[in-house]
């Protein structure tokens, strides 16, 4: 559970950084920093992201202590990745001080963008650590650092130096002073170093994590070029805007589908280590339900609540704007968000990833072919409308994929459809509330939309929830020795 708190917090920190920062820089910088910022994810996807999969598929508490080559050699694979791209960036920075020595300059931002990817990346892997051996008060602590620097650097810089590059680096400097604070509990016991088996080991980690790093690159380079063409098209400005209703509706999903994907799918790999690969499959398909059940009625809600929201709480700057774009991304939000939680790890437990690659090659062409028809009859909004059609072809491809076949997967038709009819059901009485004044509409649309969602979950066990909540909450007697 400290695992789950953790995430939460940390989502909820930097939905109120992201919004602060919007609010000193503008909608114009905000853009540029935004832009950069979905760079830097990239960049950290190809380079980085094949390390955190792998440790969090074949890293434990077990592999610490018996197999320490996985880590040194896991350890390596980043030192020698960040110093490739310290070098990058240094010649980005040393050219850009000979050809235009400011921090505005595109050399001064493509430098500051490679570093802040080191940063995400150091970040995410010794998360990833403390999240497979299930030590949640270290993963915590971590989380708990990088917010606390996070604030105090970012915030304050912006404040200070209201200059993309310079947030970019206080950025990176943050998620990497908090794995320097939490450097010991994150240290494994000294271990030979194994060359040929560390080799092996990750050749094995590349042949799992390719796969899964080209589709989410192709999925990270969407946003990116999205944001760019509206830049192309329109302005900095204009892409502040979307990327502002991009990045707050990204981390509403990401922040409840990361923290179930935290504790579920490392129950799925559990399963499997002890019970074998029929038994990973039935926690996976269980896993399913319990995501569509959580995720489904927080996309009507987001949009119901989206009116209150935009008035109580997005800058001044970005009002208008950001219900529109929030409007057309939510479905494509929910589709990636279902892609993440629930379908990839299906391949994952497989070990046959390149399913997911095919998904996000036919997203990345249905986003394509919307930014090439859509934005000349709709205007800017139709690049957000261009994304969400991408993933939603995405998500229908990998279905398909997961669905037929003899290896199909058995699912929890009976959830899924009882949540689909109560999430209807939550929307239907939420739509008279949505748009009363909003310091009335928010709280009303909160309390009415849980109470009613939640009371359907607990007549009906969607996904079997309320079991999951009276054995939570149910006392444990200690059995008396005879």
């Amino acid at each position: 559970m400290a695992v789950i708190a953790a995430f939460i917090i940390n989502s909820a920190l930097n939905l109120l950084l992201g919004l602060l920062i919007a609010k000193i820089l503008g909608p114009a910088d905000f853009g540029r920093f935004a832009l950069a910022t979905a760079g830097a994810v990239v960049l950290n996807t190809l380079l980085f992201e094949w390390l955190r999969l792998s440790t969090t598929r074949f890293y434990s508490a077990r592999v610490r202590d018996s197999e320490p080559w996985i880590r040194a050699g896991l350890d390596r694979a980043y030192a020698t990745l960040a110093i490739a791209l310290v070098a990058l960036a240094a010649i980005c920075a040393g050219l850009g001080l000979v050809i235009d020595p400011t921090p505005e300059s595109q050399l001064a931002v493509t430098a500051a963008t490679a570093l802040t990817a080191i940063g995400i990346g150091l970040f995410d892997y010794h998360a990833a650590l403390a999240r497979a051996r299930f030590v949640g008060g270290t993963y915590l602590k971590l989380v708990v650092w990088k917010n606390v620097f996070g604030v105090v650097l970012m915030a304050g810089t912006a404040w200070l130096f209201p200059q993309p590059t310079w947030v970019l680096l206080a950025g990176a400097a943050s998620q990497a002073l908090a794995v320097v604070v939490m450097r010991a509990a994150l240290r494994d016991p000294p271990g030979r170093f194994a060359p040929e088996r560390s080799r092996h080991t990750l050749k094995v980690f590349a042949a799992y994590g390719l796969p899964l790093i080209a589709a989410n690159a192709i999925y990270q380079l969407m946003p990116f070029i999205n944001r760019g063409a509206i830049a192309a098209a329109a302005n900095f400005s204009e892409a502040g805007y979307f990327a502002l209703a991009a990045d707050l509706g990204s981390r509403g999903f990401s922040t409840l589908g990361t923290a179930l994907d935290l504790l579920l799918f490392q129950l799925a790999v559990r399963a499997e280590e002890h019970h074998g690969r029929e038994a990973a499959e039935a926690q996976i398909s269980r896993n399913i339900g319990v995501v569509i059940a959580l995720l489904l009625p927080c996309a009507a809600g987001y949009w119901a609540v989206t009116p209150a929201l935009q008035q109580l709480v997005v800058p001044e700057a970005f009002r208008g704007p950001f219900a529109l774009y929030t409007a057309l991304l939510i479905p494509g939000l929910f589709c990636l968000s279902i892609m993440n939680f629930a379908l990839n790890p299906i391949f994952q437990i497989r070990r046959k990833t390149s399913p997911v690659i095919a998904a996000a090659l036919l997203g990345c062409a249905v986003n394509g072919i919307g930014l090439a028809l859509l934005p000349a009859a709709m205007g800017p909004p139709g690049i957000a409308v261009a994304q969400s059609l991408g993933l939603a072809a995405a998500v229908a491809l990998l279905a398909v994929r997961a669905l037929v076949g003899s290896d199909r997967l058995t699912m929890p038709w009976r959830d899924i459809g009882l949540s689909a009819a109560a999430s209807l059901a939550m929307l239907l009485v939420l739509l008279p509330l949505r748009h009363l004044t909003p310091s009335l509409a928010l709280p009303l649309c909160l309390g009415v939309g849980v109470a009613l969602y939640a009371g359907t979950v607990w007549v009906c066990d969607i996904a079997g929830l309320k079991a999951l909540v009276m054995d939570r909450f149910r006392p444990r007697h200690p059995v008396l020795a005879e």
